[in-house]
């Protein structure tokens, strides 16, 4: 949709898996379809992005939204645990 329309995002995000050891065994993945139209599928993420405050990828996280200095709205923002 152009600028100024609602877009709609579903993001699918998988943590990354440690063993009892700690170790990392699997990275985590995320798929993101924009307006309904898959643009990301189940890649692998290596590592925290480059916006996260810790680098520690064990533990849950805050979610952070970006607008990149846009002018940017967002509304019916759902956060479903799997």
């Amino acid at each position: 949709y152009p600028p100024l329309r609602w877009q709609t995002y579903d993001v699918e995000f998988t943590a990354a898996k440690f063993d009892a050891a700690g170790e990392k065994t699997a990275d985590a993945r995320l798929s993101v379809r924009h307006n309904g139209f898959l643009i990301h599928d189940s890649i692998a993420l290596p590592g925290p992005t480059g916006g996260a405050r810790s680098k520690d990828e064990k533990g849950p996280g805050p979610v952070f939204l970006q607008d990149h200095g846009n002018p940017v709205r967002y509304r019916n923002i759902w956060v479903v645990e799997k």
